[in-house]
């Protein structure tokens, strides 16, 4: 047996994570992958992007700060091979490129900026076969802050899959038109109308903490009724109160509504009556994309 630890550095609208993961190899049998460390950083770079265009001196410095800060922790944990990627908000910003360069001269971290499609492959590639059964069909939806990525799973082969604009930030400014909301809608049921008893498969860290504070059961999924219950119950509750009476933290506090929001509509066009909420996200697949690679 040997371990070697990889790590993944996730660069998104709302917020920057590194995850560190112990890779386990064993003789004759399949590679394990187990989550070590995981570090959140609320840097919303979104915020900046889809309201001004471009990242803000600001958040340059806090992204520099970061990304010091996560090479300094991979050391500490003896990482062997990294893979740093951004998405939507320095896709977009015009400065993208240009932060990546100075990130790279400054911490000799190395940053790629991945496409919608790629990142819906990447996101595709987590273990999510937990909860996948091969004669079945999927939709995983991942909301971010900037974007929403869809794929269609049918019987274990991907039949389609698409980006939307569609993100927690882009919400709370207002940024989403009815034209690209409309335009969600029709894809999904476009691709998934054929699929019979379909469910849908939730990634991104806002699922994941509505579904712990569900209180169900982990491996079981969430009903679209419990879900639309419980969307209503978050809307009525004041700022304050998602943050003292439910330990939200304040850069979640705000995305939660809208990112509930997306996960129904998806449900509600897709047909399907549950949602499963494995605990992988880009990050993860990130790993997994790695080892790949390196093997």
């Amino acid at each position: 047996m040997r371990i070697s630890k990889y790590a993944a550095i996730d660069i998104g609208s709302n917020a920057v994570r590194l995850l560190v993961s112990n890779v386990i190899e064993r003789k004759n049998k399949p590679t394990l992958f187990t989550k070590n460390t995981m570090v959140r950083v609320p840097i919303r770079l979104g915020q900046d992007t889809f309201t001004h265009g471009s990242i803000g001196m600001p958040n340059q410095q806090r992204m520099i700060d970061a990304m010091l800060s996560f090479k300094k922790l991979m050391g500490v944990h003896g990482v062997s091979h990294y893979m740093a990627c951004a998405t939507s908000a320095l896709r977009e910003a015009k400065n993208g490129s240009e932060l990546v360069e100075r990130i790279l001269k400054e911490t000799e971290v190395a940053v790629e900026i991945i496409d919608g499609k790629r990142e819906a492959e990447i996101i595709a590639m987590t273990d999510l076969y937990d909860v996948m059964k091969p004669h079945k069909s999927y939709l995983l939806v991942d909301v971010g802050g900037g974007s929403t990525e869809l794929t269609v799973i049918d019987r274990g082969k991907t039949i389609a899959s698409k980006s939307f604009k569609i993100g927690t930030v882009r919400l709370l400014n207002k940024m989403v038109t009815d034209k690209e909301m409309a335009s969600y809608q029709k894809w999904i049921e476009k691709h998934t109308h054929k699929l019979e008893r379909l469910s849908v498969v939730g990634s991104g860290g806002t699922i994941n903490k509505v579904f712990k504070l569900s209180g169900v059961r982990i491996g079981k999924p969430l009903s679209y009724i419990l879900l639309s219950e419980y969307y209503e119950y978050l809307k009525q509750l004041t700022h304050k109160e998602l943050i003292v009476d439910l330990r939200l933290n304040q850069d979640r506090a705000d995305v939660i509504v809208p990112a509930v929001h997306i996960y129904l509509l998806a449900m509600k066009q897709s047909g399907a009556n549950k949602i499963y909420v494995p605990k992988v996200g880009l990050a993860d697949g990130m790993i997994k994309l790695l080892y790949k690679e390196l093997h």
